[in-house]
């Protein structure tokens, strides 16, 4: 009789310590449903990843650098100094591309890129509406590109009233080589195409060596090449036009119809200016030490002029959409990728 209560009460007791343990793991279970902060945002970075990221305004679209062309995180910035060339750029100038796009962007994918017109569209100024009737057009043979140009009256470095007439856009010729790579076939001509995109090429013109943009043997790139510059450099321009020089430059910096500076020369479109000039500067980026930097917030060019104490470096100027200077001449490694402009060959500064 002891035994039959006791082996009952063992039962019963049994029974209940199952059913707590039952109710338990529900509710366990329950809770396992519910979205984690950590898995929450996990699932959004992937999903930001796999957009595009608007370029300039609400038009323009690109993508983040692709892993095959920006080398680290830790190289994103040049504004350290260059171990081969030692220039300094400042942290505030030195913006990544990074600051465009978010970390997580990545993955390259030309049909994903948007222009402001449609991907159909042909290429035009970003600035083409307010200058369209003062746009002339010239038809680069090489490919059938057609180039806008225009004209600018403005005073040279002495003060003297003269014109140059310059594309409005960048140069964009060449086969694409690699971001990682140097422009080293002396057979073809060669350009970069910021994050390795031919449609980034398309919209904001190609990227250049120096030694590359001269059309000189690649090894001008690390040694002076300064007795085969010429008078008028043709470089990578059309027949009939030559590489900008610092005195174009300034002639169109300081033209009759910009009161603004280095503003007055930067496109509207996405890049602090108000293109008074007609100029239509664009944040072309650049490839700097082989990584892709800047896209709509910055660009360098190249004037076809060597460091006379450093030969591995080329003359050249930049600006940043929130500048409201411009270097007059700074040297830079000539391995860098910068942008190119041409002007009328029959147009020479004096």
């Amino acid at each position: 009789m002891i035994w039959g209560i006791m082996k009952h009460f063992s039962l019963t007791y049994i029974f209940a310590l199952a059913l707590a343990f039952f109710f338990v793991a529900c509710g366990d279970d329950d809770s396992s449903f519910a979205p984690r902060d950590d898995e929450s945002s996990s699932s959004i970075e992937e999903e930001s990843s796999s957009s595009s990221v608007t370029l300039s305004g609400a038009s323009a679209e690109s993508k983040g650098s692709s892993s095959s062309s920006v080398r680290s995180s830790s190289s994103a910035e040049p504004a350290l100094s260059s171990a081969e060339g030692g220039e300094d750029l400042s942290s505030s100038s030195a913006k990544s591309f990074s600051s465009v796009a978010s970390s997580s962007s990545a993955k390259s994918s030309s049909s994903k890129t948007q222009n402001p017109w449609g991907t159909t569209a042909e290429w035009q100024p970003f600035n083409l509406a307010d200058y369209k009737d003062a746009y002339k057009e010239f038809t680069d043979s090489r490919d059938d590109r057609v180039y806008k140009y225009l004209e600018i009256n403005g005073e040279d470095v002495d003060g003297h009233p003269t014109s140059v007439k310059v594309m409005v856009e960048n140069i964009n010729v060449g086969k694409m080589v690699d971001g990682n790579l140097d422009l080293s076939d002396d057979a073809q001509i060669e350009k970069y195409c910021y994050d390795n995109d031919t449609l980034i090429c398309h919209y904001y013109g190609g990227l250049y060596q120096w030694a590359e943009m001269m059309q000189l043997p690649s090894e001008c790139n690390t040694k002076s090449c300064a007795d085969q510059i010429k008078p008028n450099h043709q470089g990578i321009c059309p027949d009939g036009w030559r590489l900008l020089t610092y005195d174009d430059f300034y002639i169109i910096l300081h033209s009759d119809a910009n009161e603004s500076g280095i503003k007055g020369l930067r496109s509207t479109f996405g890049f602090g200016g108000n293109n008074e000039s007609g100029y239509s500067l664009v944040g072309a980026g650049y490839n700097w030490n082989y990584t892709f930097l800047s896209l709509t917030e910055g660009t360098y060019w190249f004037y076809p002029e060597e460091s006379d104490e450093n030969p591995k470096k080329g003359v050249g100027s930049y600006t940043y959409d929130s500048a409201t200077t411009v270097e007059r001449k700074g040297f830079y490694l000539k391995k860098h990728g910068f942008s190119v402009r041409c002007v009328m060959a029959e147009t020479q500064a004096e």
